[in-house]
């Protein structure tokens, strides 16, 4: 039998087997059906996971020639053959570079011109040969830019193995490190590095000392974190004097600090631990630079001497506002930039730190994002950064610090003739059920009616103080121009609206974020752009979660629903220290031990509040060796939906066996993951014939 001949065979879906298991904690029982879902090794599961994805693809076999064609539209618009802008460090220029064809990026640099040989330091798609996925971890030049350190992931799964480059051999030094994170830094002599270790749950919890060409059973062991909520990373000083060792949990920083030119040194501490204060460190001349909470809900700026760093002597630069939040600050030689957010929207100042003269860097769309760009020089007046909003591709900018100029380096070319005047962008505001106004940014094309017929496509996130970039996406005008609206809801449980709005959407107050976005979907469809039965929401991780609790209370509202990767068992999962994360979870959801909380997440869980009762259109994804949130809650989810629903709308769960949280690596498969998430969104809305 030819699959296309199985495929047309399987109509009904995989039922999963029920294995009662019995979950008591404060005198509750929840009866879990699919626990056994969790177990990998066990063939049933795996033989679940691929019988819910030949169902998917069998349902969705009619849409084959829909996503080619949307995967062919979508690629049209990508320069296949680009460059990045080349940053200066020393007397290099650093860039990267992507080839037709090839699904990852190559990293070159040119020394004392631009005019100058290319070298090519690093071409991932030779990396990536034999892989279904690749990731890149650490990309790191060494400060005299004669050996690279660089790491990779060819599971998913966030466990890296670091190597080193010899950038005049083009040979891999003898030694190679495992099971390492993303943070990594060199010392400034060459020779020395630090880098993170993680433990069997996936957290960053060892700091390490290497010194190159030596075994790496002689690492010195720095520093190991015990306290499962924390986790452990590395950074460097603009300034490169020092070494910056960050442990954090989800409300509290400490940080310590090593002099780069002395890497043999020991770590002094800036300021302890103290439950709920959050700081930044940067560093200038005799000074560091601390952007706090302590005592300021939206940040503070202070600055300390080097020589004493502890709070006693700090010294307040930007006092806590009320109504602007402190986002961060960058420091050059002579220049202070300071970030903030205001009204919801971001903005930037830059101080003469000779003069105190300021000027600020404003922009003129409604609802847009920008964030710095690659700075590695200290001694410079030139500020990169880069700009984007609904309808202005990523755009790269420098800008003269002395002169207040800025100087367009880049837009991002979209082929086939993009003309952003054809579409419309707006900063919209719905009234939440306590009566807050939470902001919406909103994409159209030009001419569209509000006559509550528009297809309209909603997301969200919503935790961990996130806020939901407002960004140009050249594949969602294939949305955009089959006429349908794109709107993101900027809920509580982010931080648009300053640091007072990621608290009252986590803890007890986490179901703010659920009726937030109810509410921007019920103003959208009261303001006539579009109706329940033409709404698409969609969201992953944490936004999956999202999902999950919205389409509980209120599924009449929705037609489709695409939930990435859900975090969606969030009692059981959280309860299990044994899992990445779940520890560090407390100071965003609650800790379940406690019944106070346990109960209230209990009440919103969307794994536990399935009820028998109509759903939306729902296609849920996971990853096999995702070590974020684990498959088993997707399927789980699936499972149970499928049991308990009462209506015959399409119930989807597509698993991918290779990668992790991220989904598929390379920009090719990653369209084509989208191509199928899109025809899905298409075909349920009866707009799957409908050329764009």
């Amino acid at each position: 039998m030819n699959k296309d001949n199985r495929l047309q065979h399987i109509v009904n879906p995989p039922i999963a087997e029920k294995q009662p298991q019995v979950l008591e904690l404060h005198g509750d029982r929840r009866i879990d059906d699919y626990f056994w879902l969790r177990e990998s090794d066990n063939k049933k599961a795996i033989a679940y996971l691929e019988a819910e994805n030949a169902y998917t693809e069998s349902m969705m076999q009619h849409t084959e020639a829909l996503q080619t064609k949307l995967y062919n539209e979508m690629l049209a618009r990508i320069q296949e053959t680009d460059l990045s802008v080349p940053f200066r460090k020393d007397d290099y220029y650093y860039y990267s570079r992507t080839e037709e064809g090839k699904a990852y990026p190559i990293h070159c640099r040119k020394k004392g011109s631009l005019d100058a040989t290319e070298q090519v330091l690093l071409d991932q798609n030779e990396l990536a040969q034999g892989h279904e996925f690749f990731s890149l971890g650490v990309f790191q030049i060494s400060p005299n830019h004669q050996i690279l350190a660089y790491s990779t992931d060819t599971s998913g799964s966030e466990q890296y193995t670091l190597f080193f480059l010899d950038l005049n051999t083009f040979e891999l030094y003898s030694e190679t490190i495992p099971e390492t994170y993303f943070s990594f830094t060199w010392g400034n002599d060459n020779q020395t590095v630090f880098y993170t270790k993680i433990n069997t749950a996936n957290r960053p919890y060892q700091l390490f000392r290497h010194t190159l060409q030596t075994p790496t059973t002689e690492d010195v062991l720095i520093y190991h974190e015990p306290d499962d909520t924390y986790n452990l990373d590395l950074g460097k000083t603009r300034s490169e004097a020092y070494i910056l060792m960050i442990l954090h949990s989800s409300i509290t920083t400490e940080i310590h600090y090593l002099d780069a030119n002395n890497p043999t040194g020991d770590f002094q501490i800036i300021h302890p631990r103290t439950t709920g204060m959050e700081y930044d460190v940067e560093h200038h001349s005799d000074y560091f630079y601390i952007v706090t909470n302590d005592e300021a809900t939206n940040f503070k700026l202070v600055k300390t001497p080097v020589a004493t760093p502890n709070k006693e002597n700090w010294q307040t630069v930007i006092p806590h506002r009320e109504d602007v939040m402190l986002s961060g600050v960058s420091l050059f030689t002579n220049h202070l930039v300071i970030y903030e957010r205001k009204a919801g929207l971001q903005t930037a100042r830059v101080q003469n730190l000779s003069t105190g003269k300021e000027s600020n860097i404003t922009f003129p769309e409604p609802t847009y994002t920008f964030y710095e760009g690659n700075n590695p020089e200290f001694n410079t007046n030139i500020l990169r950064f880069n700009y984007t909003s609904l309808i202005t591709p990523l755009s790269v900018f420098d800008y003269d610090m002395e002169t207040d100029k800025r100087e367009l380096k880049k837009e991002t070319e979209v082929l086939g003739g993009y003309d952003k005047s054809h579409y419309k962008s707006e900063w919209l505001m719905a009234t939440a059920k306590d009566g807050t106004q939470i902001p919406i940014s909103i994409v159209y094309k030009q001419g569209t009616n509000k006559d509550g017929k528009n297809p309209l496509f909603l997301t969200g996130y919503g935790s961990y103080g996130y806020s939901y970039p407002v960004m140009f996406s050249s594949t969602r005008l294939t949305l955009l121009d089959r006429g349908m609206v794109y709107a993101i809801a900027h809920i509580r449980g982010g931080e648009e609206m300053g640091r007072k709005w990621y608290e009252d959407g986590k803890f007890l107050q986490k179901k703010n974020t659920f009726t937030d976005f109810i509410a921007c979907a019920e103003y959208l469809i009261a303001e006539k752009w579009t109706q329940s039965d033409r709404l698409v929401i969609s969201g992953g991780s944490a936004g999956g979660l999202l999902m999950g609790a919205v389409i509980n209370m209120r599924p009449d509202l929705f037609k489709v629903v695409v939930a990435d990767v859900p975090f969606v068992d969030v009692v059981t999962t959280i309860l299990d220290t044994s899992l990445p994360l779940s520890a560090m979870e407390w100071e965003e959801w609650g800790n379940p031990n406690d019944k106070v909380y346990y109960d209230y997440m209990k009440s919103y869980s969307p794994y536990d509040n399935v009820e028998a009762k109509d759903y939306p259109d729902i296609l849920i994804t996971a990853g096999l060796n995702d070590s974020r949130v684990k498959y088993w809650e997707p399927a789980k989810w699936t499972a149970k939906l499928r049991e308990l629903k009462t209506d015959n709308n399409i119930l989807l769960l597509k698993t991918n066996m290779s990668a992790g949280h991220g989904g598929a690596s390379g920009r090719y498969e990653s369209l084509k993951e989208l191509a199928f998430d899109y025809a899905f969104i298409l075909d349920r809305l009866g707009l799957g014939d409908i050329e764009g």
